[in-house]
């Protein structure tokens, strides 16, 4: 993207206070235009497909599904479509979740116009965009890749459980993996403990972390 090239934003929370805000703020600059807005995952969607933006300002968790979801569809279809989470969300799930999804930027709602306005431009030109502490959360969970133990008994783990680490490494909640695979949370929280203890691990970043390196 060109220096004068309008930056074309999408909007995307399910608080239409927010998307007020944000639209003003972005409007009283030029270079960047925001041509659209949604409160669910499923339009974000469909107004991603209809309006194709450069960028899409998006929260993590949405009424209807997760923003990691809806940025990991949406960005199959647009590959060129650059997803920004803007969001209060600053957990180790929701960020490692994010990176995994394919997002280039993941800041806090804390942040200020100008730093948000700055974070758009960069991210249109192509670099990545970590708020500082979303940037510690994410050196952890690299640092996490190393920390694995060399032979964690993967030959273990159980067919349902290798389904139940697969799901943690795309972000999703006990309840949603519970909802995904017909099981109920205690079950789930089973499951995990099971695979903390085969794996010799404590923590679902360190789950997700072995998941990535033997996909890799």
């Amino acid at each position: 993207m060109t220096k004068t090239q309008t930056i074309r934003v999408l909007l995307v929370d399910d608080h239409e206070v927010i998307r007020v805000g944000l639209r003003t703020v972005l409007s009283q600059n030029q270079g960047v235009s925001v041509i659209g807005e949604a409160g669910t995952m499923g339009d974000a969607i469909l107004q991603s497909q209809k309006l194709k933006p450069d960028i899409i300002l998006m929260d993590v968790r949405l009424p209807d599904g997760s923003g990691v979801d809806a940025c990991r569809e949406i960005l199959g279809m647009l590959p060129s479509t650059r997803v920004i989470f803007l969001t209060s969300y600053a957990d180790d799930d929701s960020v490692l979740a994010a990176v995994l999804a394919g997002a280039q930027g993941y800041v806090l709602k804390e942040i200020d116009s100008g730093a948000l306005l700055e974070a758009i431009r960069s991210v249109a030109r192509g670099q990545s965009i970590l708020d500082s502490m979303v940037t510690e959360r994410a050196l952890r969970w690299l640092r996490g890749l190393h920390d694995l133990p060399a032979t964690p008994g993967t030959d273990q783990l159980s067919s349902q459980e290798e389904r139940v680490v697969a799901l943690v490494a795309e972000g999703k909640t006990n309840k949603e993996i519970a909802v995904a695979l017909g099981l109920s949370d205690k079950t789930v929280k089973n499951y995990l403990a099971n695979v903390f203890q085969k794996l010799r691990i404590t923590r679902r970043a360190q789950a997700a972390a072995f998941f990535v390196k033997r996909q890799g």
